[in-house]
């Protein structure tokens, strides 16, 4: 993405333009501290942000997909049915700050799911009222493997801005939409060029793991390999990898029925789970968990850039954080790479980042 312009602003600068924000009608949500967790919050006068974190425990889709939303709801008067669509112009503005670029590219595999073979009104005009401020990173760990695939500590992909915080506390912002432009034209008075700086010199150092074009021609004949199998015997189909994923977008259909009306709702699901394919029949064309693990590293890696020329990972290793029984994408996505069997490596006893 190319950037529009380059600013440099002071430590007080940066803090009041959050908290004119703050003060202002717009919703801002930010990672804040939540005992061991850092999660994003709605953000109100005196509030922390988090500055001592890696990444957020949860990604920051659900800003645009929410966990459980209402479509439509409808009332039944005899054979009359009445439906009730939802307002798209009743979604609130919303600013999301300190949204890592990892979270920040994730919008485009979502964007492009959601507009594959027609276009979601209600994840469109959702999306439409975010302002994506991303802050670059200046400090990682073992599971985050941005650099692997196309991506990196200061990828301004998905941003409005990115806001890359200096040693002395002050910041490059870097403004790469219109709509970041107008957010640092309403709230940001005390500004100067940003001649100079060179952004790479503060970003951490993320280790390239593997590489995704490899990756991709040993996955195309790797449907029927019994690596699936060897790597799924850990896994417990929780769906836990799924939620927190900031490009996962499984869903579901529930009816919230009530007598004559009701509501028509989608909800978060995972092709993890057992019964995700499973069809009114009892028929289960995914039957066990080595064929869902298959599903989801295939289609993450495969499917996905076939159809929506998107990956759908951003390397933010949440998954492998989340994960109950330590299943680590890294190590199965670079032995499906070298080997096309399972070798694990185990990056955490010898491999580092800065």
């Amino acid at each position: 993405m190319e950037t529009m312009t380059n600013l440099h602003i002071s430590q007080h600068a940066l803090e009041q333009w959050l908290y004119q924000m703050v003060n202002s009608k717009i919703e801002v949500f930010a990672p804040v501290h939540d005992g061991e967790k850092t999660d994003f919050r709605l953000l109100a006068f005196g509030d922390k942000v988090a500055d001592d974190y890696v990444q957020t425990t949860q990604s920051a889709k659900r800003f645009a997909f929410p966990k459980a939303e209402k479509l439509f709801s409808y009332r039944k008067e005899g054979k009359d049915v009445t439906l009730q669509e939802r307002d798209l112009n009743d979604f609130p503005e919303i600013v999301l700050w300190k949204v890592r670029p990892c979270d920040a590219a994730g919008f485009a595999p979502l964007t492009g799911i959601f507009n594959w073979d027609y276009k979601d009104d209600i994840y469109n005009a959702r999306r439409d009222k975010i302002t994506l401020v991303s802050f670059s990173c200046t400090r990682c760990d073992e599971y985050c493997f941005c650099t692997s695939v196309h991506g990196g500590p200061g990828n301004t992909e998905g941003s409005d801005i990115q806001v890359t915080e200096l040693p002395d506390r002050s910041a490059l912002v870097e403004i790469l939409t219109p709509k970041g432009k107008s957010l640092i034209e309403r709230f940001v008075q005390e500004t100067t060029p940003a001649d100079g700086i060179d952004k790479e010199t503060y970003l951490a150092s993320v280790p390239v793991r593997f590489k995704l074009e490899q990756l991709r021609e040993k996955l195309e004949g790797a449907f029927d390999n019994p690596i699936w199998k060897q790597q799924s015997e850990r896994c417990l189909g929780c769906g836990a990898c799924a939620f927190v994923c900031p490009t996962c977008a499984c869903f579901d259909i529930q009816e919230d029925a009530r007598g004559s009306s009701g509501s028509r709702i989608r909800c978060w699901d995972s092709c993890g789970f057992s019964l995700f394919t499973q069809h009114t029949s009892g028929h289960n064309p995914r039957p066990t968990q080595s064929t869902r693990w298959r599903q989801r590293i295939l289609h993450k890696f495969s499917y996905m850039p076939d159809r929506i020329d998107e990956t759908g990972c951003t390397g933010c290793g949440r998954c492998s954080r989340a994960c109950p029984v330590d299943m680590n994408i890294v190590e199965h996505l670079m032995s499906i790479e070298n080997h096309g069997s399972v070798s694990y490596t185990h990056l955490r006893a010898h491999e580092t980042c800065a």
